[in-house]
């Protein structure tokens, strides 16, 4: 029997990557038939390995067989002179490198895309970052759960008030963002094809995020940040709706509040609940690494004693004394308001959840140019989404507005081979109009 033609084949990606969206990107390809080598630390190996969303569900590592199937394994100290030198040989003889490591971590290991560049012109870079590659919180850590789930105002727009916010679904932005970084390596190794050049493909979490919410979120851009105001205006409502509105929010609190402080109580990972502040805004943590996380959080809320502290010194004994560590952090977080935390959340995993008019004026969106100036002939100058690929030799472009109805229908047919004439011919017989 002949073997199914595969798309990809002949065409090398390396993986450096942990975790979801990355892994997600290079499995795409290795599905097409693409030869994709996964680079894992020699002794810890990828920390999704040993992940699992729902324990005692399964003794497969289903997670690990999702994000990582058709690729192969390469156990190397990536950190080690010798190993960037395996890593290097390597490039020069692949297509495609991917990589989700942070920016700081891209230099101290001289695996940054010029780095790459040199040992192979024609590379394809496929690189994901959290917040983008510029502003302040580039190098912050973060998880989509954070990125793309909270501060982009997806679970913002997702929460209707006075309800509880809608769970978070575990790499629920990763898949996304890795279908986007999948298919801006397929359009840069098209354009290598033509030019012979290679070129960096970025992508964040925080973009995708935004641009998932376009329905939404060119709806706040279009009306300059006027969500809040504009929110119940599809109902209509009178002040007698409003009320009764009112009303029932107020009734459902006291219940819905119950139900939330149950889940949060009785989680598994203190350093992964949310937490209100004062003021009722809510920072959501996502501390998966909880040891590495644990003396920061500690040292954020002024309780460096509690680093220390036997009982919470674990992940297991943290877990066994959760509602005490619950009940100290809720205290904590409560009693200052979002303002006052806001600047010293940098470098621990945690996000506020952003109303849809603060996600269009997040200063890492504002420094990455997630929007882009629109000029239109009718409605003047305005603010659009960009691309959520970016390409550093062949970017997106914007040349024009959506059309108006039937607005190229001559252009388009005279591009085609039609005569004027043909033209009016069909416009005579209403084919066209």
């Amino acid at each position: 029997m002949t073997p199914m033609r595969l798309a990809l084949e002949g065409i090398t990606a390396i993986d450096v990557s942990q975790i979801a969206a990355v892994p997600m990107a290079a499995r795409h390809l290795a599905d097409f038939g693409a030869r994709v080598i996964h680079v894992e630390h020699p002794v810890r190996g990828d920390a999704w390995r040993g992940f699992q969303a729902a324990q005692g569900l399964s003794d497969v590592p289903y997670l690990w067989e999702h994000f990582n199937r058709n690729k192969r394994s390469l156990a190397l100290d990536i950190s080690t002179p010798q190993g960037q030198q395996v890593l290097y040989h390597m490039v020069e003889r692949s297509d495609v490198f991917f990589t989700n490591l942070r920016l700081w971590e891209r230099d101290k290991y001289h695996l940054g895309y010029e780095d790459l560049k040199a040992c192979n012109p024609r590379l394809i870079y496929g690189s994901l970052t959290a917040f983008g590659k510029k502003g302040p919180d580039r190098n912050n850590p973060a998880y989509d759960a954070t990125s793309y789930w909270s501060r982009s105002g997806l679970q913002y727009l997702l929460t209707t008030p006075g309800m509880s916010a809608p769970a978070f679904r575990g790499a629920f932005g990763d898949n996304v963002t890795g279908l986007g970084l999948a298919l801006g390596v397929m359009i840069a190794l098209y354009d290598r094809e033509r030019t012979g050049v290679g070129q960096e493909i970025d992508v964040s979490l925080l973009q995708m995020g935004l641009y998932q919410m376009t329905f939404d979120i060119g709806g706040v851009l279009a009306s300059g940040g006027q969500f809040e105001k504009k929110r119940f205006s599809r109902y209509q409502e009178t002040e007698d709706m409003k009320a009764e509105r009112e009303r029932l929010m107020e009734e459902a609190k006291g219940p819905l509040a119950r139900l939330q402080e149950y889940y949060r109580r009785n989680a598994p990972n203190p350093l992964a609940v949310p937490y209100e502040t004062r003021d009722g805004r809510t920072i959501s943590f996502v501390a998966v690494h909880a040891d590495r996380n644990w003396p920061l959080v500690c040292r954020l809320i002024g309780r460096e004693d509690l680093a220390s502290e036997e009982r919470f010194q674990t992940i297991e004994g943290r877990k066994e004394h959760k509602s005490e560590l619950y009940d100290i952090l809720k205290e904590a977080f409560a009693a200052r308001t979002l303002a006052d935390w806001r600047e010293s959340l940098r470098g621990i995993p945690c996000a506020v959840v952003q109303t849809a008019d603060e996600a269009i004026n997040d200063p890492q969106a504002r420094a990455n140019d997630f929007f882009v100036k629109l000029e239109h002939p009718t409605y003047g100058s305005m603010e659009v989404m960009a691309s959520p690929i970016n390409m550093s030799e062949t970017p997106s472009t914007l040349e024009m507005p959506a059309p108006e109805f039937g607005q190229h229908t001559e252009e388009v047919l005279l591009e085609f081979g039609y005569s004027w004439e043909g033209i009016a011919a069909l416009k005579a017989a209403n084919v066209i109009a």
